[in-house]
């Protein structure tokens, strides 16, 4: 007899071979490739979910390696983008799933796209304002979110259910400031919490994609270092900007460009409008003569004596080395924005 390869899930009652099928028809979408979503990305390629987007803006950097569980050494020196990385590992370890990266920033102008034709969107990110976004722009859609996040050895978890509970911004209240509060570029954060909350993670969203009733309609609360895990209510806010009043104002909002700090890097991201009409190996071109450019499989490197920056196929460029996202913007439109308008 011939034992399957999701055999053993198979024989857990809670999910059978008719839960099986249902993971395998499943579209999941994770946003966010590092410690978190790679954890997750893992374990759903591991049960046989039949299609993961796998969605990173981010280069694979030797700092990942203490807590990101799909890299290697050898994809710090390759410089390979996170979500190609981890396309590359799971699709030697499942070759039966069908997996998709996007090595792309998610923003007002793209984050609908990207989730519309999912069945969960799973949170792997490290920064609240994208939170928000995708927050807003999953309850716009009626899309199932699962929320995770950590921070030094404690993290939550919460199933955001549109019309059926509250969201996002009903559990974390409005968003705080930038530098109100702890990230793991200020306290840092060991790996047994980010696998916790993975495991969570992908635990709900199995459970979302198979239809189970044991799904968790509490937030939870957890502490790897203090050990303590907390379940607790969360009541919708009738006076919620986005589950009570259903206004999106992020997704509404929409710039030019956007201008982000990396968490972790002395870096700044600036990410232009998205129309399709950037031309890529012009700019490159055109850099030639401004400094050393080196164009690799899926971005260019730029480095002068006042400038080092990564440019991206879609006009997306991370800024290395400056203090304020003013002097990355400065350093985007002398270099970026001033040879496109001169092609």
């Amino acid at each position: 007899m011939t034992v399957g390869r999701y055999h053993r899930q198979e024989i857990f009652y809670p999910i059978g071979k008719e839960g099986q099928q249902k993971l395998q028809k499943g579209r999941v979408c994770i946003i966010g490739i590092g410690a978190l979503g790679a954890s997750v990305a893992n374990m759903l390629a591991q049960a046989g979910v039949g299609y993961l987007r796998l969605i990173d803006r981010d280069i694979v950097e030797l700092t990942n390696l203490q807590r990101q569980a799909l890299f290697t050494e050898q994809d710090v020196r390759d410089q390979v983008p996170k979500a190609e990385a981890a396309r590359e590992h799971l699709s030697q370890m499942n070759s039966e799933i069908e997996i998709e990266a996007r090595i792309i920033d998610v923003n007002p102008y793209n984050v609908e796209k990207l989730i519309t034709d999912v069945d969960v969107v799973v949170d792997g990110l490290d920064n609240l304002e994208t939170r928000y976004l995708l927050n807003e722009a999953c309850h716009k859609h009626g899309i199932r979110y699962v929320y995770g996040g950590v921070v030094g050895s404690g993290g939550m978890v919460m199933n955001v259910l549109p019309g059926e509970g509250p969201c996002l911004e009903c559990l974390l209240g409005p968003l705080p400031e930038e530098g109100s509060y702890d990230t793991c570029d200020t306290v840092g954060v060991i790996s047994p919490i980010t696998n916790i909350v993975a495991s969570y993670e992908a635990a709900e969203t199995m459970k979302l994609l198979i239809g189970s009733e044991s799904l968790i309609r509490q937030a939870i609360s957890v502490d790897a270092w203090d050990s303590y895990t907390e379940f607790f209510d969360v009541d919708p806010d009738p006076e919620c900007p986005v589950c009570g009043k259903h206004q999106y104002t992020r997704l509404e909002h929409r710039q030019k460009s956007y201008t982000a700090s990396l968490c972790g890097h002395d870096a700044y991201q600036i990410t232009p409008e998205d129309d399709g009409s950037f031309n890529y190996d012009a700019v490159i071109g055109a850099l030639q003569s401004e400094g050393t450019v080196e164009k690799k499989k899926f971005f260019t490197t730029f480095v002068n004596d006042e400038a080092d920056f990564k440019l991206f196929p879609d006009g997306r460029a991370i800024i290395n080395g400056v203090p304020s996202g003013e002097e990355a913007q400065k350093i985007f439109a002398r270099y970026i924005d001033r040879q496109e308008q001169g092609l």
